[in-house]
Parts: C-alpha cells; sequence; structure tokens
C-alpha cells in the first residue's frame, strides 16, 4: 500500500524539475510549462472531491487499483505527447485519477490493529511521502539519461505492474454502512460545517503546503537559470533533501497514538518557519538551499501525518470522507501555492517567491498555534 501511494502521489511531482526542459521540447515559455505544476494539483484536489469519498460506497479495493491503472494510462499520455495542450490534458487525467492512494490511506487504518490506527497512516504515508520527494529526484535522473518523456512512459508500465500486484495483496474491503454518492458529496459539506477540528487541521495543513509549493514551482526555475545554473539531474538529486522528511512520518503517527500530536504540530510549524529565510540565502548557495530543503520537508510532513492521522480518528463511520475533505483543502492550498508562486517569480524572481512563502508559512504557524490554544480550552 505504501508503494502504491507513493507511485500515484510521485506521478503528480515528475513535472517540477523537468519545466526547463518540457519547455525547450515544446517550444514554449517556461511559465507555460510551470501551469502543468499547478493543474496536477488541482485535479488532484478535484480527485478528492469526487473520486476518494466512493471509499465509503464502493469496494475499496476494486476502487483503489482502477483509479490506479486510469492514472497509468494517463501518464502513458504524458509520456507520448506530441503538443503542451496533450502533456497538459494528460497531467491532468493523472491528476484526477492518482487519488487512489487516498483510498488506500484511511484503509490502512481501517485494517490496523487497535490503537495503532496513527502509526498505519504513518507508514502507509511514508511511502506517499517518499514517493512525492524521490519522484523529482528519479525524474531528473532518467531525463538526464533517455530525456524527460521516458520518466513518463516507465512510470506507466510500472504503475500498472503494483496496481495489478495491489489487487492480489489486499483483502475486499466495504463499508458496513454504505451511502448512495449525492448522500456521500453532501455529507462531505456536513462534515466540514460541524467538525470543528477537521476545520481546523485542513486549514493549518492547507497553508503549509502552500507554503512548499510556492518552493516547488519555482526552485527549478531558480536552479537551472540563477547563479548556480544546475541541469534536471541535479535538481533531481537535490530533491533527495527532502527525503528525510519521509523519516518523521512514522514518528509523527506515533505521536498522535500516545496522545502527543499538538508537540508535533509545533514542531512543523516552527520547522517551516525557520526554512524560508535558509532558502532566500540558498538562491545562490547550494548548501543552504540543500538544508532550507531537509528543514520545509520536515515540518510540513510533521504537520500533515500529525493532522491527517488525527483526522481519521475523529468520526471513524465517515473515515474516507473525513480524509477526502482534509486532502481536498490540502491540495486546494498546493495548487494555490504553485499559481502564486509562478506571479510572485514573475514580478521579483526568487526574493518574491521567497517572502510569500514566508508568508504563508507564518499564517500557517499563527494558525496551528490557535488551534493548540482551541484544543486546550476544550480539554480543561
Amino acid at each position: 500500500m505504501a508503494l502504491a501511494c507513493g507511485l500515484c502521489s510521485g506521478g503528480n511531482y515528475f513535472n517540477q524539475p523537468l519545466l526547463h526542459s518540457i519547455a525547450q521540447h515544446f517550444e514554449v515559455s517556461e511559465s507555460a510549462a510551470a501551469t502543468s505544476v499547478t493543474l496536477a494539483q488541482v485535479a488532484y484536489a478535484c480527485g478528492l472531491l469526487l473520486l476518494a469519498p466512493l471509499g465509503d460506497k464502493l469496494q475499496r479495493r476494486g476502487l483503489a487499483v482502477t483509479l490506479m491503472l486510469l492514472a497509468a494510462v494517463a501518464q502513458a499520455l504524458c509520456g507520448f505527447a506530441s503538443s503542451l495542450p496533450m502533456f497538459l490534458w494528460g497531467t491532468l487525467l493523472a491528476g484526477l485519477f492518482s487519488v487512489a492512494a487516498q483510498v488506500l490511506v484511511p484503509m490502512a487504518a481501517m485494517l490496523a490493529l487497535p490503537g495503532q490506527s496513527g502509526r498505519a497512516v504513518g507508514w502507509v504515508m511514508s511511502g506517499l511521502l517518499l514517493g512525492i520527494l524521490l519522484a523529482r529526484s528519479v525524474a531528473g535522473i532518467v531525463s538526464d539519461a533517455w530525456g524527460w518523456q521516458a520518466v513518463y512512459q516507465g512510470a506507466a508500465v510500472v504503475m500498472a505492474v503494483v496496481a495489478l500486484w495491489l489487487w492480489k495483496a489486499l483483502p475486499a474491503s466495504r463499508n458496513p454502512s454504505p451511502v448512495s454518492y449525492p448522500q456521500v458529496l453532501r455529507s462531505m459539506w456536513s462534515l466540514l460545517r460541524t467538525q470543528p477540528g477537521l476545520r481546523q487541521r485542513t486549514l493549518v495543513s492547507a497553508l503549509a503546503f502552500a507554503s512548499c509549493s510556492v518552493l516547488f514551482s519555482t526552485m527549478a526555475l531558480q536552479l537551472s537559470s540563477g547563479p548556480l545554473g544546475l541541469n534536471d539531474g541535479q535538481i533531481g538529486l537535490i530533491g533527495l533533501a527532502g527525503a528525510a522528511g519521509a523519516l518523521v512520518a512514522t514518528q509523527a503517527g506515533r505521536l498522535v497514538d500516545k496522545g502527543l500530536g499538538r508537540v508535533s504540530c509545533a514542531i512543523g510549524a516552527l520547522a517551516l518557519l525557520l526554512a524560508w529565510p535558509m532558502l532566500w540565502v540558498g538562491g545562490a548557495n547550494l548548501g543552504w538551499f540543500v538544508l532550507g530543503m531537509v528543514v520545509i520537508d520536515l515540518g510540513l510532513q510533521c504537520l500533515n501525518i500529525t493532522n491527517q492521522a488525527t483526522v481519521a480518528q475523529l468520526l471513524p463511520i465517515a473515515r474516507g470522507r473525513m480524509n477526502a475533505v482534509y486532502m481536498t483543502g490540502y491540495f486546494i492550498g498546493a495548487a494555490a501555492g504553485s499559481a502564486l508562486g509562478s506571479l510572485a517569480w514573475s514580478i521579483n524572481g526568487w526574493q518574491g517567491a521567497c517572502a510569500l512563502g514566508m508568508a504563508l508559512a507564518l499564517l500557517a504557524g499563527l494558525c496551528t498555534f490557535k488551534m493548540r490554544k482551541t484544543h486546550m480550552l476544550i480539554a480543561a
């Protein structure tokens, strides 16, 4: 399940270190190529809203495998695209169907032994996060060796194989009280309205991911054209630095199981704030940039894993829909951060992107503090 989650979610991040090469191949501007970053995240958010909640209605194993196979077809479309519009269509469909990962995450919590759901979510999310972080590195290395299109062609084959393996490995699973699809969609708004914990944690994570997405949508532009002048492979290797964030995932899940989720959130918010000054200096200094990548990924994953594991425990009968609401908000934040990051880059380059990222990180920190204060008052 962790491997499948990594492949599904990681596929949405292949384009980030390849923007320069994609722009050259289709003979378009880098800003035009960068729209694929925002499009992937918007499509993923739509999939979370419209497809992931079906996990509370349909047979979960069949749903996850079907979505993953469709995502593999979309990756192949990207790999054989003959024009930018065709590539963008493939990106959109891949993002939409890659929500198979978010069918598997709540399924892991459901299959876990009592008292270990946070740990189970942490392990599966470790695979998802490693997929996201390593996707940039693998994409850069493969692009250098065989061209950027080979990245998508290879991913399509691997995803199809793992989807079939998943079908054999997972047990059949269905919600004991399934509801109709219109009821599923209506109930998601009701959950957002009636569950304050869901609202608060979704907002914090959305702001955190928006801050990180400013970095993800502009780093390749800065590293390739700035004073560092790196190629696709070198930019991809820098993504390995962020893999340290995935190591936090299981630990954050364990803190939730022990009732220490507030500590994990505080660590995450602080790390997010500390990362941006490092990245600002890192625009011209590779050592500071790598350190900033490590710290910002640590911060994001602490917040996301803690909040997602907590949301999974709030209302077990609606776990799939709760997760869908949370992840929809999470990726709306990501898409907004990518779009705003591209705008900030066009206005004031790397300095503009860093200023925006820092502002969003500060908002996430303030909301985290307010969330912790509210929870302490409730506990009292």
